[in-house]
């Protein structure tokens, strides 16, 4: 009797055959698109019960997408493939118009993402930058869950091996190092259910309490608790790059520590500003 899930599901929906040429239908590339147009649909909702313009929606979503890609994709190569980034630079530029993207860090994105709000806010008085971040990580939420079950489907950035009943044995394991197929730790999932529940808190929280709390809280609170849950994920990961094996702490923790920090410093300028208000029924 197994006491392990067999994954042997195919990265490939379908490929499609156009004259002679080959062009494969990935399901991390649907789920990647569906996050920015579902993530549309939401953010339409919630500056609809804003009361801002329809218009507004559609720039905000180009300044997201773009920073997502870019700071995704420079953020992998920065964090951990630097040496191919300076010997090849033009490798990554080439690299923005392909798909699947191979590569992208959550954490390139949060920062270039961040950066994208504070450069549409500027020229906005009634929507300033923790203002918009406040709705925007509610959208980030749920594209983290996509994201994290494309990662799934392809059988990647999965856990230490584990004799946990809901371990996952990755048939189609490309590593030779980590042959023979053991159960694993099915990371991906733990990141998507936690990113599905913080969609919950940050929805109620905007949804109840946005009239009570600073603007900013939603904000702190998201980074606080989806960095200090990266941390801790990452002790049960496999390490992405070669380099991280020799090191007490791996990439993805070591960028967590100042995620975690600038959650807290949003906490205390939103207190700052709004002292009272941080006193929320949750």
């Amino acid at each position: 009797m197994l006491t392990y899930i067999i994954w042997d599901i195919s990265p490939r929906i379908y490929t499609l055959e156009i004259f002679g040429s080959e062009f494969p239908i990935a399901w991390y590339s649907l789920l990647f698109a569906a996050s920015f147009l579902v993530g549309q649909r939401l953010i339409s909702y919630l500056y609809a019960q804003d009361h801002k313009p329809a218009s507004d929606v559609e720039l905000l979503t180009l300044y997201v997408v773009i920073a997502t890609v870019v700071g995704a994709r420079l953020g992998h190569y920065l964090f951990y493939e630097w040496e191919l980034l300076m010997a090849d630079p033009w490798k990554w530029f080439t690299s923005m118009v392909h798909l699947p993207f191979e590569g992208l860090a959550s954490h390139g994105a949060t920062i270039a993402i961040l950066l994208a709000l504070f450069l549409y806010s500027r020229k906005r008085s009634d929507q300033p930058f923790l203002w918009v971040a406040d709705r925007v990580v509610i959208v980030v939420s749920l594209g983290g869950a996509l994201i994290r079950l494309g990662n799934l489907m392809n059988s990647e950035i999965y856990g230490k091996p584990t004799t946990l009943p809901w371990g996952f044995a990755f048939v189609r394991e490309t590593d030779p190092a980590l042959l023979p197929v053991v159960p694993r730790h099915p990371t991906q999932l733990y990141e998507a259910i936690f990113c599905l529940v913080l969609l919950a808190l940050t929805f109620s929280l905007w949804k109840y309490k946005r009239q009570i709390v600073p603007s900013g809280f939603i904000t702190g609170m998201f980074l606080i608790l989806l960095f200090s849950f990266r941390f801790l994920v990452e002790f049960l990961k496999t390490n992405q790059e070669d380099f991280e094996n020799r090191m007490a702490l791996n990439m993805g923790q070591i960028l967590s520590i100042p995620a975690i920090l600038a959650g807290i410093l949003i906490l205390i300028i939103a207190q700052k500003k709004h002292k009272p208000a941080l006193i929320v029924r949750l």
